[in-house]
């Protein structure tokens, strides 16, 4: 009586195994680390830089464990955490001194043996409360994205004006670029066309006026059109920062509207800063445009260079047939001379307008644009002092013109891309979102490791000295089944570790909070079931029937208790915010695997002690 077939001994055994080969990673800290990339996506890092790094950093004192050059970008580990901060600064202020633009940032390089890595084994990912992360505070350019859709309403309001044969001799944006200008030969024409736009829209503000002998409209957005117009280019770039961060892989981060045209974003123990500052920033898209009839700087067109400069440049239409935010799906591949492409699928819009354009236009040449938001470093004089002061702009290029061999679709490919990495990171980038407007960084602080130093320590006590107290009370109370319940509830951490280390899940001070309260929780299920055990000792019932019945008996009450506490963390993770989240996926994890250490895990102790053989007493 009171044993485990061998099947279910073994399936305890092996899930504890399990759970102590993934919570080893926990064994092996992160190295304080500074990473170094290359602004421009696509270029590496040099051995020249990284030796630079290594000279100034010997210069200062800094202690380096490893420095080397990894996937293009310098990883430089440190020996001393407290020294992350000031080696960010001296690797900035060497590299800042070139020509060329870098992107310096703090990281964690993990220490994980390579054999658990091989297995998946990874440690879990620490809040930024507990081991630092990056914080950014972003603003989006408004006046651009105000000055892109009055672009838009333009091409619109040109092409429905020559359908409604509604003559005109000019549409162009106001001089402030709020609004636009439309120039007419004579007022019948400009009163057809005021009713025409007050028919087909609802957003302008009309206003009729004369100047130069020309009946003018001019056409500004309404209050209520424009806060409309803000709300939804801060809220497409909260969507598209979100999808990028969850391309990024990042576990619990924080992406949040702040006021009318900011929007934060924190990213806990992100393991790579220098590629999230990278994604987040970037304004990478691409742009579709015939090429202009033959002619130099022929009206309605506009001429750009080619990412190659020895193709020299070529004049495109101004209409844009479609843009990265039509784009449904984007991945990266090579084409069939091995050079890197993207494989591009547009939505039901996209493709309808790629179709329009192209399938009377077979024999000509389309155009696929990049645009990007780049920096470069200007040399200002401040205060008798040269100083190089970072000055951002957009570039486009083409990168592709090829010609229309006959009306395409939804799918179609893009080549002229330097690298793989561009390849990638252009496909992240629109598989993502296209960013409704550019957004620049306003705040960029980060949190070294050495900031959550104390909140680890004082986690890691309120742990030990919880777990320290229930393990002498169960001891003393309980005797040999104590003993059981102690075993199981040490069983449980390691499980509950392990079990947030499969999931990435980030640790936060929150979290470590919920892992006291599990370590409190984790007995209440031995409590029951010995004071059953207990209560059926006192009506005389044989040591093995009331071991029996006490873990069958209390099994009922221990899982009603539980599951209303794991649909009370449930709710937490589904309303909460940042740390309520964390506490409630700790509190949620500790509960399951509680419950399996509890009446699983104890039980097969208690059936090696009693199970089997003659018992006159038990030491409960």
């Amino acid at each position: 009586m009171n044993r485990f077939p061998l099947w279910k001994n073994l399936l305890v055994l092996l899930v504890l195994g399990a759970g102590l080969l993934y919570a080893a990673p926990n064994l092996f800290p992160d190295d304080a680390a500074v990473q170094v990339s290359r602004l421009q996506s696509g270029e590496a890092v040099s051995n020249a830089a990284l030796d630079q790094v290594r000279v100034a950093l010997e210069r200062a004192d800094i202690a380096v464990k490893e420095a080397v050059l990894d996937g293009g970008n310098a990883l430089v580990r440190l020996s001393d955490r407290n020294q992350q901060l000031a080696a960010k600064e001296v690797i900035e202020r060497t590299l800042n001194s070139t020509r060329e633009a870098y992107i310096v940032a703090l990281n964690l390089a993990a220490t994980t043996p390579d054999w658990l890595r091989a297995l998946g084994a990874k440690p879990m990912k620490l809040g930024l409360d507990l081991s630092g992360g990056v914080h950014f505070l972003m603003e989006v350019d408004l006046a651009t994205a105000i000055g892109q859709r009055l672009s838009i309403y333009q091409t619109e309001i040109q092409r429905g004006l020559r359908e409604a044969r509604i003559r005109y001799r000019e549409v162009g944006l106001l001089p402030n670029g709020q609004g636009i200008s439309l120039r007419f030969a004579d007022p019948e024409a400009r009163s057809a066309a005021r009713d025409w736009i007050q028919d087909q829209y609802d957003q302008w503000v009309v206003a009729a006026r004369e100047a130069d002998g020309a009946w003018l409209l001019e056409l500004r957005f309404s209050e209520g059109a424009l806060d409309q117009l803000v709300d939804y280019a801060v809220s497409q770039n909260l969507t598209t920062l979100r999808n990028r961060v969850n391309e990024l892989g990042v576990a619990e981060p924080l992406v949040q509207r702040q006021g009318r045209d900011r929007i934060v974003v924190e990213l806990p123990g992100v393991q790579d800063t220098a590629q999230a500052k990278n994604i987040l920033g970037k304004t990478a898209n691409l742009e579709f445009r015939l090429e202009a009839d033959a002619g130099d700087d022929a009206p309605g067109s506009e001429r750009f260079g080619f990412r190659d400069p020895t193709r020299g440049s070529a004049e495109l239409e101004r209409e844009i047939v479609a843009t990265g935010e039509n784009v449904a799906n984007a991945q990266s591949g090579y084409d069939e001379n091995g050079m890197p492409q993207v494989n591009i699928s547009l939505d039901s819009e996209g493709g309808r307008r790629m179709h329009q354009a192209t399938r009377s236009n077979v024999g000509r040449r389309l155009g696929v644009l990049f645009v990007e938001q780049k920096v470069r470093y200007d040399e200002q004089e401040r205060d008798g002092e040269a100083v190089r002061e970072p000055v951002t702009y957009t570039d486009r290029t083409i990168i592709s013109l090829a010609t229309v061999q006959s009306a395409l679709g939804r799918n179609f490919r893009v080549t002229g891309l330097d690298s793989p990495q561009e390849a990638a990171e252009l496909a992240l980038l629109l598989r993502a979102g296209a960013l409704a407007a550019p957004m620049r960084f306003i705040e960029e602080r980060t949190v070294g490791p050495s900031l959550g130093k104390e909140n680890i320590a004082l986690g890691t006590r309120s742990v030990l000295v919880g777990m320290g107290l229930v393990l002498v009370f169960m001891g003393l109370y309980y005797k040999l089944f104590g003993l059981a319940a102690n075993l199981a509830l040490m069983a449980n951490l390691v499980l509950l570790i392990a079990v947030m280390s499969v999931l990435s899940a980030t640790l936060t001070l929150p979290g470590i909070a919920g892992i006291v309260l599990t370590v409190g929780m984790a007995v209440d299920a031995n409590v029951l079931i010995f004071a059953r055990i207990r209560e059926e000792l006192a009506n005389r019932m044989s040591p093995q029937a009331a071991i029996n019945a006490g873990f069958e008996r209390a099994f009922t009450t221990i899982f009603d208790a539980n599951l209303t506490t794991l649909i009370v963390a449930l709710i937490l993770y589904a309303v909460g915010t940042g740390p309520i989240k964390g506490f409630a996926v700790t509190l949620s994890i500790g509960i399951l695997t509680s419950m399996f250490t509890a009446i699983l895990g104890t039980r097969m102790v208690v059936n090696w002690m009693y199970g089997g053989r003659r018992v006159d007493r038990l030491a409960i």
